[in-house]
């Protein structure tokens, strides 16, 4: 596959939602065990920082889990839910504003990539699901996603903008009007800002 441009360090330093929006149609690129896998963003969710009640950053929460989110745009910030699953978020703004964007959804870019992201499903799924469920739902939830690009913990804490093995390529042309947005998913704890509508999907 043709060799997109990368992302630059200016295009994550902006805010949030802003990020969130224009991550849509680009590539997530990343090394595993099988070979490089690119995945087209899809889906996003905001997390606003020290001001949103449904970012782990709330109220100044800066732990060894969030610091990535402290960090430059374009850091990855990779977490694990229900201690099983990891969830891939990308930071953005500038050192020491806790903004950060995680991905909901990719599809992908090419034919070698799904077929290397269905056997890393596979691997994950241990025996517990079948080809044809996780051809149905292959990257479609953020663990999911993470499953089928082969993204750990240990890709945590990741400049995005320098790393060799995990990166965010340009991508598709998105149009403003095939950008939908609605609520955050799993975050009812929120308060009011569990009705802000800053997730984004086509």
């Amino acid at each position: 596959m043709e060799e997109r441009q990368r992302l630059s360090g200016e295009f994550f330093a902006r805010d949030g939602i802003t990020v969130a929006r224009e991550l849509l149609g680009k590539i997530l690129v990343h090394e595993t065990k099988l070979g490089i896998v690119r995945g087209v963003i899809t889906e996003t969710e905001s997390y606003m920082g020290e001001e949103d009640k449904g970012a782990h950053t709330y109220g100044g929460r800066r732990t060894q889990r969030t610091e990535p989110m402290y960090h430059q745009g374009g850091t990855s910030y990779v977490y694990l839910i229900y201690g099983m699953y990891s969830c891939m978020n990308i930071a953005a703004m500038t050192e020491g504003i806790p903004q950060a964007v995680l991905l909901r959804k990719v599809e992908p870019a090419d034919e070698q990539s799904r077929e290397r992201m269905e056997r890393l499903r596979l691997e994950g799924a241990k025996g517990r699901q079948n080809i044809s469920t996780i051809r149905k739902h292959l990257a479609d939830g953020p663990g999911k996603l993470c499953i089928a690009m082969g993204i750990t913990r240990k890709d945590n804490d990741i400049d995005m903008v320098e790393s060799p093995s995990f990166y965010v390529t340009e991508g598709m042309e998105v149009l403003e009007e095939q950008i939908k947005a609605g609520k955050r998913i799993g975050i009812d704890y929120a308060e009011e800002a569990a009705d802000y509508l800053w997730r984004f999907y086509l």
